[in-house]
């Protein structure tokens, strides 16, 4: 069986006169733009252009929120939980959904960044943080959540939010025998281009498997790939060629 997959990238990651990502190029090749909102990444007139090329493309956007972490890029953990990681998602979705709206089109779903979204796999409170700030938009949101071995607790909660999920996994990153990313910081853990194109192939097909023959069942409705990869456009290019011949 072969899961119809949407394929989406970080983007609008540029900061003043820093540039991260050919956002322009990498457009037209996904389906879903998870951009930057200014925590991690990102300022007005990157979060602008991102939309309006979203639009041009007719490609949803979605709202990349992170910790306040500009100098780490969002990778370094915080100790932020309850009103205060609400009301700092409430902002960003803010920022970013002003803008779409402004320019026609508006945030769909929202996908935590980096550290944000380690946490929330490994703490229940503030996953339930998470979900609480997305459910609470006045606009339906879905949200994003790394696609492992289904978690009961995670579908329940969801459930109790009244919030619709989107299970993601990753083509360019090396994955662990339990269904987590390997951290980037250790063999493995970022892909090839060609690598990249065959996880993404055995995702769809729900095959992925661990370098020992393991398999891990993901079950993914989307898959990322990151804009800030050496040779994403590349790689991108790869994916979206090997999916669509599927």
């Amino acid at each position: 069986m072969t899961n119809k997959l949407t394929l989406n990238c970080d983007m609008g990651e540029s900061y003043g006169a820093w540039t991260m990502g050919d956002d322009e190029t990498i457009m037209p090749l996904i389906d879903a733009a998870n951009i930057a909102c200014g925590g991690h990444a990102g300022d007005p007139g990157t979060m602008r252009r991102c939309v309006t090329m979203a639009r041009r493309h007719n490609k949803e956007v979605g709202a990349h929120v992170s910790y306040p972490d500009l100098q780490g890029f969002g990778r370094r953990a915080m100790d932020i939980r309850g009103p205060e990681l609400i009301d700092l998602i409430h902002h960003q979705i803010g920022g970013l959904d002003g803008i779409a709206r402004t320019h026609g089109t508006r945030v769909s779903f929202v996908k935590p960044h980096g550290a944000l979204y380690h946490a929330m796999l490994g703490d229940p409170m503030i996953l339930s943080d998470v979900m609480r700030a997305v459910a609470s938009w006045h606009a339906d949101l879905s949200l994003v959540v790394l696609a492992t071995p289904r978690d009961r607790k995670t579908v329940q909660l969801a459930i109790e939010h009244g919030l619709t999920l989107r299970y993601e996994a990753f083509a360019d990153r090396g994955y662990t025998s339990r269904g987590l990313l390997i951290p980037r910081d250790k063999p493995g853990a970022l892909l090839t281009v060609e690598e990249a194109a065959n996880q993404s192939i055995a995702i769809a097909k729900d095959n992925l498997r661990t370098p020992k023959g393991k398999r891990i069942p993901v079950n993914a409705d989307t898959l990322c790939v990151h804009g800030d990869t050496p040779g994403a456009i590349k790689m991108i290019k790869a994916i979206r060629n090997a999916l669509d011949k599927m």
